[in-house]
């Protein structure tokens, strides 16, 4: 039987602990005791591990294991999602996903067409998408959480410093597609695995203005085909492009 698998808030070279809604389901929904196993990842590395104590404080529970051996784990992909802020159920999804998928980090940023109101609320958003990750990458039995940066303008994120490369997915782009994007990175990187980022446009997609600036500042234009896709869809569509390429 498969183990489950738990993400650990402190950890040492022996012992590991998870506290708040992870401590409170393993204690009082699978009745977790001292010498229960379990798959516990510690700072991006997984381990066989075993329930040393149980402590409950009023609403508050703990949960201590011991670390007993890591075993091999799975890399998350060298990836960024550069995506901009649109309706939250569907961008939730794509975070979900994008996860399950194996995703380095999430980058909301607030592009032309975001709606004002949907910028508004999205500062105060980010620990909800940084739980929506914490728990899809629990359920993918992933070793590590992507990393969820808060939300900023399109121009701060565009004009930074990276030494990935920097894909856009733009719409009026037909030359070059993804994966040519993608194997052109590889070729680059020669026996390194490149590392990426990549772009998403909001409903209705990227502004003009935006286009220039992305081409402004070295990001390379790419299609994901003639068909016309909602974000979260482009954003799947294009990890899975990524991952065939890179895995």
């Amino acid at each position: 039987m498969t183990r489950r698998r738990w993400i650990a808030e402190h950890w040492d070279e022996a012992t590991a602990t998870i506290e708040g809604a992870q401590a409170v389901h393993l204690v009082r929904v699978l009745r977790a005791g001292p010498g229960m196993k379990a798959d516990v990842v510690a700072g991006g590395r997984v381990f066989q591990a075993e329930i040393a104590s149980v402590s409950q404080t009023g609403e508050t529970s703990e949960v201590r294991f011991n670390l007993v051996a890591e075993l091999d784990a799975d890399p998350a992909l060298p990836v960024t999602l550069v995506m901009a802020v649109y309706r939250f159920d569907r961008m939730e999804w794509a975070i979900e996903k994008a996860t399950e998928l194996g995703v380095a980090a999430i980058a909301p940023v607030f592009a032309r067409r975001t709606e004002k109101h949907l910028a508004q609320a999205a500062k105060k958003r980010a620990e909800r998408w940084r739980r929506i990750a914490h728990e899809a990458s629990q359920q993918a039995r992933r070793s590590e959480v992507p990393v969820i940066h808060e939300p900023v303008e399109l121009a701060e994120h565009v004009r930074a410093a990276s030494v990935a490369a920097r894909i856009v997915l733009a719409e009026q782009e037909r030359s070059t597609t993804l994966r040519r994007a993608i194997e052109e990175a590889i070729d680059a990187a020669r026996e390194e695995t490149p590392v990426l980022e990549f772009a998403i446009g909001p409903e209705g997609g990227w502004a003009p203005a935006e286009e220039a600036l992305f081409d402004d500042n070295g990001w390379r234009a790419a299609s994901l085909g003639p068909r016309i896709l909602r974000a979260e869809t482009a954003a799947i569509a294009a990890l899975a492009v990524i991952a065939s390429c890179l895995e």
